[in-house]
């Protein structure tokens, strides 16, 4: 009985998994629901009144700067560095870094990042929260806490952002596990089983950016890919380098700035306000313009940089918050840009092309990059071009950023060893 009956410690995993994953996929709907929600009414304020912005959002940077920094300041930022951090010492990591206080924090000020015109997503911050909920799944059921936990309660997270169940795997083993252990297998492969199919049951089989079945011939491809991974491959170095700089430099300014948290927020949400004041198109997730653009919208041409520049601002200031979605929104400004340089070819392909080699600059997971592209776009037909260019791209960022963003990220988070 001790070794095979219901109190046995296989069968309490076992409950803690499948309880810990429901409960992943349920937030991540109403997460990414409320969301939605909170840019919608911020889009409303800016076509009622187009200057308030700029008061609204410098003044929402800076206080939820200041509330972070006394509620919760784990919870700042994007959560996969937190997330990297408590794995590799799980027991103090959920003291802190994945708490209970962490994730009900991270939860609504990410939201509420939303309501002022931030440029976040909630794949990063859900990623914090599911390793939260697995690690208490786990604790309720008197299972000592591996890394493994969390890499997987993470993995659930992605998956059930994006309703997309193979990224989450992926980006298991590519980012989130610096060694990835073979007897884990299996507690992710089931937490993003149940926490995908939780999403799909209840939000349905629908496609993150609509589907795309345009495909490149293999001449097209050849040219297309290597030129897309090296422009958004540099590009999304850029954005890895300065965020990692951001903490370290000596430049006196931005010294200052950064031993002045609350003024830096208010410098960045200014930058920000006056982006999106001046261009319309920078605030929030990025995700309508995107999919636009997919579509076959045109944007400025200087989409991809502003909406780089808001995105930075925002990381920098502190704020909860992620960088996926904003990220493949400037992707696809790239891939904008890249439509003029390739005007025979299919527009929507080259676009796709754009998001994958920025994506993969930025948090240097060429598997992660493709196979989110491939699923939220069902754009299975393009997989060799676009594995193509996030290979090139993972190279070419090297050359600007040596470090990787997460794990770079991850040191400001280090826990004592005992």
């Amino acid at each position: 009985m001790r070794r095979h009956g219901p109190e046995a410690l296989i069968w309490r995993r076992r409950i803690a998994i499948l309880a810990g994953a429901v409960l992943v996929g349920l937030t991540a709907l109403l997460f990414a629901e409320l969301a939605d929600h909170a840019g919608a009414l911020f889009r409303r304020m800016v076509a009622w009144c187009w200057w308030l912005p700029l008061i609204v959002t410098p003044l929402g940077f800076a206080s939820f700067a200041w509330i972070t920094m006394k509620l919760a300041p784990a919870a700042k930022g994007s959560g996969i560095p937190q997330v990297i951090a408590a794995a590799r010492n799980p027991d103090e990591g959920m003291k802190a870094l994945v708490s209970a206080r962490t994730a009900f924090v991270k939860f609504w000020l990410t939201i509420g990042t939303l309501l002022f015109g931030a440029s976040v997503g909630r794949e990063g911050p859900t990623v914090q929260i599911a390793a939260s909920i697995m690690g208490y799944a786990h604790r309720i059921m008197r299972i000592p806490l591996r890394a493994s936990v969390f890499i997987a309660g993470g993995a659930a997270g992605v998956a059930g952002a994006f309703n997309t169940p193979l990224a989450g795997v992926a980006f298991a083993i590519e980012e989130l596990a610096a060694a990835y252990e073979q007897r884990m297998t299996l507690l992710v492969m089931a937490a993003v089983l149940i926490a995908g199919m939780v999403s799909l049951g209840l939000a349905g089989d629908y496609v993150y950016f609509g589907m795309m079945r345009q495909t490149l011939s293999v001449h097209d491809a050849l040219i297309a890919a290597p030129v897309a991974g090296f422009l958004g491959g540099i590009a999304g170095g850029l954005f890895s380098r300065l965020m990692l700089a951001s903490g370290t430099t000596t430049f006196s300014p931005v010294a200052w700035l950064r031993a002045r948290p609350v003024l830096m927020a208010l410098a960045c949400g200014m930058t920000v306000a006056i982006l999106g004041v001046v261009t319309g198109l920078t605030w929030g997730t990025g995700y309508e313009t995107a999919h636009n653009v997919i579509s076959g919208d045109d944007v400025p041409l200087w989409f991809g940089a502003a909406k780089f520049l808001s995105t930075l601002a925002t990381a920098v200031s502190g704020l909860p918050g992620g960088i996926f979605a904003p990220s493949l929104s400037v992707g696809a400004g790239i891939g904008d840009m890249l439509r003029s340089l390739f005007p025979t070819y299919p527009q929507g392909a080259v676009v796709l092309l754009g998001m994958v080699a920025y994506f993969t600059g930025v948090v240097r997971a060429p598997l992660t990059a493709v196979i989110i592209i491939s699923e939220t776009t069902a754009s299975r037909g393009l997989m060799m071009p676009l594995l193509a260019a996030a290979l090139v791209a993972d190279f070419s960022a090297q050359l600007v950023s040596k470090e990787r963003l997460y794990h770079g990220l991850a040191k400001r988070f280090e826990l004592p060893r005992h």
